[in-house]
C-alpha cells in the first residue's frame, strides 16, 4: 500500500497570507477587519491596502483620530 503525501495547494496558502497581511494592515492603521472585503476593489480599506503594498502612502486611521 502507498503512502498518501499530502501537496498543500499553493494558492490556497497564497490566499491565507493574504488574509494574514489584510489583518496585520487593518490593525496596523486602525481600519475595522472583514475578511469578506479581501479583493473587493469596492471596499475602501481594501484600496487602502493595496496601496500600501505597492509603497505609496495609505490613510492611517490611528493618526486621523489623534488629530481629532
Amino acid at each position: 500500500m502507498a503512502k498518501q503525501s499530502f501537496q498543500p495547494n499553493q494558492k490556497v496558502r497564497q490566499i491565507f497570507e493574504d488574509l494574514e497581511n489584510y489583518l496585520e494592515f487593518c490593525k496596523d492603521y486602525g481600519y475595522k477587519f472583514d475578511e469578506s472585503t479581501m479583493y473587493d476593489m469596492r471596499s475602501y480599506v481594501f484600496r487602502q491596502f493595496t496601496k500600501a503594498l505597492s509603497n505609496k502612502p495609505a490613510r492611517d486611521q490611528w493618526a486621523e483620530a489623534i488629530n481629532r
